[in-house]
């Protein structure tokens, strides 16, 4: 598989989007037959994906698997939820079925969703006839102005609240915490509503409530979330899942009226917030941290109930590269877009890390050198860029997209310039029809906390 944009380092990534233009060409017409993978989540929203593979018992089947996998992993980590369904292809849909099983190549998947929809995992295989048909439950929420809001957006380090009124902020503050490090449920508690009683002490009414949280957000409740990963299982159900509306329950008896609330990812606030700002739609956000991190605004400006959890999704098609720790699974993109990728990527430069130091720390390393204009940084920040350029590619197989915005403390500086130039690279040489469509974005760490904080209090609509 040739790039047309070659990599300087990690010559073995196989990038995902040209196996599947490699599949479309080279099962065209009698030689190929078309698959058709839906996933299901609550309320019946269904996301379909057509695609095409060799035609069963050709000789191909085995490829056939591992392609059609490697679909159904992606858009199950876009979509979200408790049901795959294969059609087109029996064999296919068995292996699927299989690898979707406690015990399965995909176990890790089947327990997670297993959480956060809290009913059985399952996979169906069908016939074309049969075939799943798209149901969008695209939900309208955000861009609300109007009225006295609080804007709260609960981060791994710290949390941030905002008071809004007609838009505009009036008072903004962050706090330290450390959420990921604490067992007890109450201190979650209390710091989300002290927070709450701080922002409404600087209006003259509360109106509504907004939140920007990280994890799986269903019916305004975290189901699962790395921020109350410290938390004993047994708490969750009751103390974590409901968190925020109990909170805000709490803020309405104290000022003795009902408070509208709205909870989302906050993946999705940021690209909301990046669409407000843009005055666009058809936002995708990336965020390049500890993990990678997603976010999208569809192209009528909606926020699709969709999970968008990237770093799950593969984008190299390469069986030996990199394997996640925690989903045990290889290509995945949290080792692409993260400081993890920066720390795997450092030996093959010939940079030497001091392993004592912590992920972060040797993120900060690689960056110091790449502010000096080291050329082996370079190299790291480059490969980044096109990793990110080929999956881009990939992602709008899945995303209609006019605009990305990346984020996070590995496209800080003079390295994330460098991911932005490659990756636009990338799509001028190997996507030249996305290259016209879509406009790659930096915002500047100002307008990202401002623009974040007022999106998070624009989510619940005020009913007079």
């Amino acid at each position: 598989m040739k790039l047309k944009v070659e990599m300087p380092l990690d010559k073995g990534f196989r990038p995902l989007a040209l196996e599947v233009r490699r599949m479309k060409a080279e099962t065209k017409g009698s030689k190929g037959q078309d698959l058709i993978i839906g996933v299901e989540r609550t309320g019946g929203a269904t996301f379909v994906y057509k695609t095409r593979i060799f035609k069963d018992g050709s000789g191909h089947d085995r490829r056939n698997a591992k392609y059609a996998e490697r679909i159904a992993k992606s858009i199950l980590w876009v979509a979200g939820g408790f049901r795959i369904i294969v059609a087109g292809s029996e064999k296919v849909g068995n292996y699927i079925k299989k690898a979707y099983t406690k015990k399965g190549l995909r176990s890790f998947d089947v327990g997670f969703f297993e959480t956060v929809y809290e009913r059985p995992f399952e996979v169906v295989s069908v016939s074309l006839k049969d075939a799943p048909k798209e149901k969008k439950v695209a939900g309208s929420i955000g861009r609300h102005l109007d009225g006295c809001r609080i804007g709260f957006d609960a981060g791994g380090s710290d949390r941030k609240v905002s008071a809004v009124v007609n838009g505009e902020s009036v008072y903004s503050e962050e706090v330290v915490w450390h959420p990921k490090l604490q067992e007890d449920p109450a201190y979650h508690f209390d710091g989300i509503y002290d927070a709450f009683k701080t922002a409404a002490s600087k209006m003259p009414r509360v109106d509504a409530i907004g939140i920007s949280t990280a994890g799986v957000i269903i019916d305004n409740k975290p189901m699962v979330s790395s921020l109350f990963i410290k938390v004993p299982e047994e708490l969750k159900k009751k103390y974590v899942q409901p968190i925020y509306i109990e909170c805000a329950k709490k803020l309405s008896a104290e000022l003795g009226h009902d408070i509208p609330v709205e909870v989302a990812n906050d993946g999705d606030v940021t690209a909301l917030a990046g669409s407000m700002d843009l005055g666009a739609e058809g936002v995708l956000g990336v965020a390049m941290g500890t993990s990678e991190a997603g976010g999208y605004v569809d192209t009528d400006g909606n926020v699709t109930g969709q999970i968008n959890e990237l770093a799950f999704v593969p984008v190299d098609y390469n069986g030996k590269s990199m394997v996640d720790e925690w989903s045990g699974d290889y290509g995945c993109g949290v080792k692409y877009f993260s400081q993890d990728a920066v720390i795997k990527l450092a030996p093959e430069a010939g940079i030497t890390l001091d392993p004592s130091k912590t992920p972060a720390e040797k993120l900060n390393a690689v960056q110091k050198l790449m502010s000096e204009n080291d050329p082996a940084a370079a190299k790291i920040f480059e490969t980044i860029g096109i990793y990110f350029g080929y999956s881009i590619g990939y992602y709008a197989e899945f995303y209609d997209i006019n605009h990305v915005l990346i984020m996070g403390r590995v496209t800080s500086g003079k390295g994330g310039e460098l991911i932005l130039a490659k990756a636009g690279e990338v799509l001028k040489k190997e996507f030249p029809k996305l290259y016209k469509k879509i406009t790659l974005h930096i915002p500047d760490e100002k307008s990202r906390r401002v623009g974040q904080s007022a999106a998070a209090a624009s989510l619940p609509l005020i009913k007079n």
